[in-house]
Order: structure tokens, then sequence, then C-alpha cells
């Protein structure tokens, strides 16, 4: 894809907050700017207020941005199926919900696709392609699905299992999406603490070496268990596989179209200051482990585990795209779509759902990921929708879900007051 001359903010230059941001502004991290680790970070929960009278987010020159739905429960994850319905996850109220939308932007009220779930997150449609027979569901402590037949608003039949038995507890956001060709479901797993404190030690396992030997690189064990990594399986949720490890919270799971591999946006750790360690977006190589809860942002050794893993120092996959600290990415979506200008196409859209623990607020706003034309991502990202902090202490949205639709806009969910946005290109309607 084609890239415009507009600066890149780096260095010391690129760390902010929602003071300084705005479609357009763009920011590059390296490894080398990660300041060194504190002892804790600031504690500063944003109020959340009502959507001010006429308030919209800021979206770049020629965009429009309008609300799709209000007052729902909690959306979180949004997905859009082959017909272009919107299918939304309403985590708190344990439903997903869909919406279907007119040519002209209208809506009708969201329904009840499916209900009695456990906090429902991820969403795919099996298998993939423009006819799917399947809507398979990740709640916090499974992966279930239901028949499915395109233009379905309402659930058929009870849920069958596939995955059973996730742990459910702390990070309960699970992903899920099929490689291109159908054969892997992927899930994420988010960790069951924030640094794995409470995880008895190696010893217990009878060593470093005893644990090379027996588990997959960088795995954790005991209460962490099967978590903060990218598990694969078949479509029938069988011959479970470790895909990557040490993914504190991919909260995000997509795959790139110009590659076909899975990527994740990450919520890394607290506790370590406002500024780190930077949260990322990155494409998942299988066999990898991203170092959680060890060491951060390639062989950086969390000093609440000094001296634990020096096995793995070396060994940690640095990721692609660092992101400023506390930002809370929660979902990421290719473009590939027609409506938005030509240099959007083969870029990704993140979420980032906001800080709550750095003491100038930062996150609360989507941003692009850049590529070139190889599909090799720049490091840099994109302020692409903002507006949603009213002060240093309210803020009336908080972005968790991004989605592409059928005609190309772009669809952000936020579950501060329950919003659905849509976000076109030269009007409405193309």
């Amino acid at each position: 894809m084609a890239q415009d001359s507009t600066q890149v903010l780096t260095g010391t230059d690129a760390f902010g907050s929602w003071e300084q941001d705005k479609p357009g502004v763009r920011r590059q991290f390296t490894v080398e700017d990660m300041p060194q680790p504190t002892a804790s970070d600031t504690q500063n929960f944003g109020a959340i207020v009502p959507i001010p009278e006429g308030a919209k987010p800021l979206v770049p020159d020629g965009f429009t941005v309008e609300p799709v739905a209000l007052n729902l429960k909690g959306p979180r994850a949004i997905r859009v199926a082959p017909n272009g319905d919107l299918f939304i996850a309403e985590s708190m109220s344990n439903d997903v919900r869909v919406l279907r939308l007119a040519k002209d932007g209208t809506t009708a009220e969201p329904q009840v696709f499916a209900s009695g779930l456990n906090k429902p997150f991820g969403i795919a449609f099996y298998p993939p392609g423009a006819d799917p027979e399947w809507i398979y569901i990740a709640s916090s402590d499974s992966v279930i699905r239901y028949p499915y037949k395109s233009g379905d608003i309402e659930a058929k039949g009870e849920p069958e299992v596939i995955v059973p038995r996730i742990l459910w507890t702390h990070h309960y956001t699970r992903d899920i999406t099929f490689t291109p060709d159908g054969k892997i479901l992927l899930l994420s797993v988010g960790s069951g603490s924030n640094v794995a404190l409470d995880m008895f030690p190696v010893s217990f396992l009878g060593g470093i070496e005893a644990v090379n030997k027996n588990l997959p690189l960088g795995a954790t064990w005991d209460t962490e268990e099967g978590r903060a990594m990218v598990l694969a399986y078949d479509p029938e949720g069988k011959n479970q596989q470790v895909y990557a490890t040490g993914l504190r919270n991919c909260a995000g799971i997509a795959i790139q179209p110009a590659t076909g591999n899975p990527w994740c946006v990450v919520n890394e750790r607290d506790g370590l200051g406002d500024d780190t360690p930077f949260e990322y977006a990155t494409a998942v190589q299988q066999g990898a482990t991203y170092g959680w809860p060890w060491y951060y942002i390639g062989g950086h050794e969390d000093p609440r585990h000094a001296g634990a893993r020096p096995d793995l120092k070396d060994k940690v996959t640095i990721p692609d795209v660092l992101m400023q600290a506390h930002s809370a990415p929660l979902q990421i979506a290719f473009y590939e779509g027609e409506m938005f200008p030509a240099e959007y196409k083969g870029s990704a859209f993140v979420a980032m759902h906001g800080s709550w623990n750095r003491g100038k607020r930062t996150g609360y706003k989507v941003v692009r990921l850049l590529f070139d034309e190889a599909g090799k991502p720049t490091g840099a990202y994109e302020d692409f929708m903002t507006g949603m902090v009213a002060s240093d202490t309210d803020v009336w949205g908080r972005p968790v879900g991004v989605a592409v639709g059928q005609d190309g806009s772009l669809f952000v969910s936020e579950d501060g007051n329950g919003s659905i946005w849509r976000i076109a290109y030269g009007g409405l309607a193309k």
C-alpha cells in the first residue's frame, strides 16, 4: 500500500496523552524508547459520563461518523457476517445480538441472536467465505457453535460445545478466528493474573531442564496452565496444539489477508510504570514465545521474576508494532474494503479501550497500523478516531470492537455508554 509523507513522531516526541491525540497523528516506538521499569503505576480510573449532546468522535477529513446503535449493555467484540449483518458480543448481558443495516445506513433494533452465554466475546463464521454453515462463539469458559445460514437472526437449536473447560478467571476475553483454508481454529486465552506471582516456582516441576523437556517454549503452568497463549484446534475442537506463548492478553486476533498470518493485539502487564512496558500488535509466529510473565518486549526481565528463567532471555520474540503503555488494545481488523481511499487498503484498525493506570490517560481511540506494499508493518500507527475523552477525569467512550462492513465502512463498538458507530468515507452510503 502506498504511504504518504506525513511526519511520524518518534522517540520522546511520540509519548503523550489524550490531549495530543487527533486524527492523522502518527507515532512509532522502538525497543530503545521504552523507559526502565519503576515500582508502580498510577491509579487513574476515568469516570464514564453520558455522551454529550450532539457529540461525535473525531475522524479524518472526508470521513463521516454516525451512531447506529445506542444503549446496548457492554458491546464488546463485533464481527460482520458475509451477508453484511453485524454480530455484537454483549458480554455483560451474556448475549450475542445481530444488527441489520439498510443500504442508506439506517438500522433496525439489535435482536438477540443467542442468550444465556458466559461473557461471550469472539465470533467467527465457518467455513470462511461467502456461505458459512456455522457460527462459533468464544465465551470465557468454552467455545460453542450454532448452525447458521446467511441471514439468520436467531440461533437455531442448542449450542454444541466445541472447546470445553477453558479457565475463566481474570481475563475473560476469548477471541477466535480460522485460518484462510478453514483447517485451523485459533483461540486466544489471556492470563489469569497480572504477572503470575501465584504460579509455583519452576523448581516444583523439576527445574528448567524438565520444563523445557515437557512444556512448549515459554509455556506457563499451575494457575496459568493453558493461558497467556494462542491455541490451535481443528474445526471440531480436537487436536489441541499450542500455537504461541507468552502473550499476556491477546484480546483480539485476526488474519492478515496479504499474508494469511494471524495477528494479535496484546495488553501487557501493569506495575512497572506509566510508560513500561509497551502494548503491542504483532504477527504471531508459530512456536514463538513473547515472554510473559518472565520477560517483556524482547529480553527485558520483569524484576518480579528476576533470575527465574535465564534460559528464555534470548528466545523472546520482539513484537512488530509497539504501542504506548496502558492503551489497552482490544480488537484488530484488516481493511480490504473499497470505500476508503486507496492508501487505507492493507492497513489494520485497532480499538484502544484506554488506560486506567497512567498519570495522563491514553487510548480511548481507534488507530491505524501502517504497512508497506509487501504487507510488512512499518512499525508506525496513526490516530484515526479520537475525541471520546471529555477531560482529565471524564470519558464518554471506550472503544472495544472494530470491524469492516460489507460496503467498506468501519464499525466501532464502545462499552462505556454502549454505542456502536459507523465510519464512512464521503457520506453514509457509497
